[in-house]
């Protein structure tokens, strides 16, 4: 099966939005040190489904799925490690 290139392109642009939409949380976090309200077992419950999108996005072999997924955990994880970081602190 292949995904044609336009499709793909509308891919890359939706995972671009969703990555970037993770960067005020992450600048939260890391760089003025809050962490007041974010909720770890929410942010478990998003990376488990954005693991399985990536999943599915290597099956069906979409460049712009897999990137994205990657690119989100990546913000993910790094949130949920400046929690428990800053957490641990206190």
């Amino acid at each position: 099966m292949s995904i044609p290139l336009w499709v793909e392109a509308i891919g890359v642009g939706a995972g671009f939005l969703g990555v970037i939409a993770w960067f005020p949380q992450i600048r939260k976090v890391w760089s003025e040190g809050k962490h007041e309200g974010i909720s770890l077992p929410t942010f478990a419950l998003v990376s488990a489904s954005l693991s399985l999108w990536l999943i599915y996005g290597l099956v069906i072999k979409s460049v712009a799925m897999t990137l994205a997924n990657i690119a989100a955990l990546s913000c993910i994880l790094a949130i949920i490690v400046g929690v428990v970081r800053l957490r641990r602190a206190e």
